[in-house]
């Protein structure tokens, strides 16, 4: 009973919530800080951390993250665009914020009005990011991000291409570059397959790159490339910053071999930050050989309770979790997902439940006192990504900060 006691959160309306912790995200945040500085290496300057809180913060609330992750010490903060960027800086937010994926023609007046800094990924960015720079404020420099495509070809500037950057740069008087980024595809795999080398080639290829900048008179700033699964488990990536994604959120990506991922596990802890949550808002007992939800995809074989959720795909329970493709927490105990999701219920088997009742918590996801029921587990089970999940959460379920 204390486990569900713990969870008590009151919701006006429709009992369906997303519990952020942020005593665990502080824990994460700091844990990858520590990691990514080992006392050892004596580094003169420790490096950063660019805390990634595109996609709502991984459907965590964005920019209520991001004042989390301020407080406990963020350098940085990652966003997709100009509008998510413009969301952060207006929580408050003060610490530099990076627009990953650049900006788009005409936006370069709001973005430098609101103090973002822009990656730009192809040269002909420079001229029209120039202008919006003279045109702000002739007297000041505007700092951005170079990006270089090392081989995930998606986005970012050639390596062929460092030398026709330059000569652009140099044409731009009001711009200033503070900092050199790429993109790992698969970091996480270690097997000596084609994937298991190519993080290896990436970093070659920039380290070439920035060879050449330098050569070139042209100072890279902050270097940096390592994502999450790049963080726990290739150093050599480290750079002068990091950026984590999931991994702040309480979970590492998944590695090849799996065993890598037991490995890194115990390096570097995590604490899954949030618990998707609902409540059974009916109870009904279905004889054996009665058909349950859409099309009668569950048949029971014996007489069953059948507990009705508050929450369906609608919501970010995902639908691919349908008859018996997925588990839900009730009262500590695993309980089967039934007939199909629907949009805005979900119907879970809780025969075995002893004294289930209306109103019992259900954790779709995450931690229940004791117990826990991790999202990258759920993943996992219906083949995708932990992200998939997290970022599903719909906009109708209220997020709900504790401590």
């Amino acid at each position: 009973m204390a486990a569900r006691q713990k969870n008590q959160v009151k919701i006006e309306g429709r009992p369906v919530w997303a519990e952020v912790s942020a005593s665990a995200l502080t824990h994460n945040l700091r844990g990858i800080r520590d990691f990514v500085n080992p006392a050892e290496e004596k580094r003169k300057t420790p490096r950063k951390v660019l805390s990634i809180v595109k996609g709502n913060g991984y459907g965590h609330g964005g920019p209520q993250v991001a004042k989390i992750l301020e407080k406990a010490g963020s350098d940085w903060f990652g966003v997709t665009c100009t509008n998510e960027g413009i969301d952060v800086r207006k929580a408050g937010i003060r610490e530099p914020i990076l627009v990953l994926t650049g900006f788009w023609p005409g936006e370069e007046a709001s973005l430098l009005k609101h103090d973002l800094t822009a990656v730009v990924h192809r040269c002909e960015q420079l001229e029209p990011l120039d202008r919006a720079a003279a045109k702000r404020s002739p007297r000041k420099v505007v700092s951005f991000h170079l990006k270089i495509d090392t081989g995930m070809n998606r986005l970012g500037i050639a390596t062929s291409d460092v030398e026709c950057f330059a000569r652009q740069l140099a044409r731009c008087k009001h711009l200033r570059l503070s900092g050199v980024m790429t993109h790992f595809a698969s970091s996480e795999a270690f097997a000596p397959a084609a994937q298991g080398q190519q993080t290896r080639e990436q970093e070659e290829r920039f380290f070439g790159a920035l060879d050449r900048l330098r050569k070139l008179g042209i100072d890279t700033g902050i270097v940096h490339m390592a994502n999450s699964a790049a963080i726990a488990a290739r150093p050599e990536s480290w750079g002068d910053m990091v950026r984590p994604g999931v991994i702040l959120y309480g979970y590492h990506p998944g590695y090849d071999p799996a065993e890598q991922r037991a490995e890194s596990e115990r390096r570097l802890p995590l604490k899954p930050v949030m618990s998707l949550r609902t409540r059974i808002i009916s109870l009904r007992r279905v004889p054996a050989g009665s058909g349950v939800g859409y099309g009668a995809k569950f048949i029971p074989q014996r007489a069953s309770l059948i507990g009705v959720l508050a929450a369906g795909y609608g919501d970010g329970i995902h639908r691919s979790l349908s008859n018996g493709g997925g588990s839900v927490l009730v009262r500590g105990k695993l309980v089967p997902i039934v007939g199909i999701v629907s949009m805005d219920v979900t119907m879970i088997d809780v025969t075995d439940v002893d004294g289930a009742e209306i109103g019992d918590v259900v954790t779709i996801y995450g931690t229940d006192g004791e117990h826990a029921h991790p999202a990258n587990g759920v993943a996992r089970a219906i083949g995708t990504v932990t992200s998939d999940l997290l970022c599903a959460v719909a906009a109708r379920v209220p997020r709900v900060y504790v401590a």
